[in-house]
């Protein structure tokens, strides 16, 4: 990982995704997300988004061509990759923090990419909202879910959490939204390490990695 500042206190970080192989001509791609110096959530890569986007990376056979929404996005590090890997993203974060939005402009803008960016808040119904296209996949890193199982009811929701309490549980949001959950081993996408993507994150922190989907379109 490198990383300098500019003279708007912005630390330029990259991370490297490539194919485990002795290969010299490996797939390889890097990905620069600007981290602003300012004590704001949005504004740095968090492990859990190293890892979400190592997943990513290792099924982006799976995105190529498909429509994919990055919530909570912040610096983007995941929906950048995805859109690397052929995706068609939509990066968002909530309207009410503008300065996160810049941020996923910036990483957009620093790695030479056109993606859509809008401002969603969490329980209102805008304009931005009801724009959105029909979903394949959803990706939110550290994040609470309340999904848009109405207009996506086949998404999958692809989502990294760092464990910070042994009392934390997602049952009761499960059982809200009749969802379904699987369990990503971070062993099964090599993850399983203090160091990805050339990177120092996530370190020592304890990550999971999960899938969570409709368990059946709703009864009306």
């Amino acid at each position: 990982m490198n990383e300098h500042e500019d003279s708007h206190n912005i630390a330029v970080k990259r991370f490297t995704f490539e194919e485990e192989c002795k290969d010299e001509l490996r797939t390889r791609i890097t990905i620069s997300v600007p981290e602003v110096l300012d004590p704001q959530y949005g504004m740095y890569v968090w492990p859990c988004a190293v890892v979400l986007a190592q997943y990513v990376w290792i099924h982006r056979a799976e995105l190529e061509g498909k429509t994919v929404l990055e919530i909570g996005a912040g610096v983007s590090l995941p929906g950048v990759l995805a859109t690397r890997c052929g995706a068609q993203v939509t990066l968002s974060d909530s309207a009410e923090l503008p300065h996160c939005l810049d941020n996923c402009r910036r990483t957009c803008q620093v790695n030479q990419l056109s993606v859509p960016v809008v401002g969603i808040t969490w329980g209102q119904v805008t304009s931005s909202l009801l724009a959105l296209p029909a979903l394949d996949f959803i990706l939110g890193s550290d994040v609470f879910y309340e999904p848009e199982v109405e207009r996506s009811p086949h998404a999958q929701f692809w989502t990294t959490y760092q464990e910070r309490s042994a009392d934390w549980s997602i049952e009761a949001l499960l059982h809200k939204w009749n969802l379904k959950c699987a369990d990503i081993p971070l062993e099964s996408f090599r993850a399983n390490t203090e160091h990805l993507a050339g990177s120092s994150l996530p370190g020592s922190h304890t990550v999971q990695m999960m899938i969570i989907s409709l368990k059946e379109p709703w009864k009306r």
